[in-house]
């Protein structure tokens, strides 16, 4: 389950359970493709109600990164979770995401 929202060119999923989905959700692609073709090429993946991921929710991360990677865009995690951010250094992820620990201070990223 998410929700999604545009701030300032930005797109914001907010992830409401943990990430065990085993594809990318159908609705979530159409918002991500609908973002790019409008020029909205900056994600925040809002992570804060999101407790544990397995590697399906892992592989999701990396497509919507791949995504918008794509498109010469770039894809934020906010707010993981003690747990995420030990999987996100275990899997070496760390070194390919930008993580921020407050969704304000993704997008101050996105605005400096």
């Amino acid at each position: 389950m998410f929700t999604h929202e545009i701030q300032s060119h930005i797109l914001v999923v907010h992830f409401q359970e943990n990430l065990t989905m085993p594809t990318l959700d159908v609705q979530l692609q159409q918002i991500i493709e609908d973002s790019i073709d409008k020029g909205n090429t900056q994600c925040i993946i809002n992570l804060a109600d999101v407790q544990y991921a397995n590697s399906s929710g892992i592989g999701i991360l990396m497509r919507i990164l791949a995504k918008f990677r794509n498109a010469q865009g770039e894809v934020i995690l906010a707010n993981p979770s003690s747990h995420l951010q030990k999987l996100l250094i275990i899997t070496k992820l760390s070194a390919i995401f930008t993580i921020t620990h407050t969704l304000e201070e993704a997008l101050q990223h996105f605005k400096a």
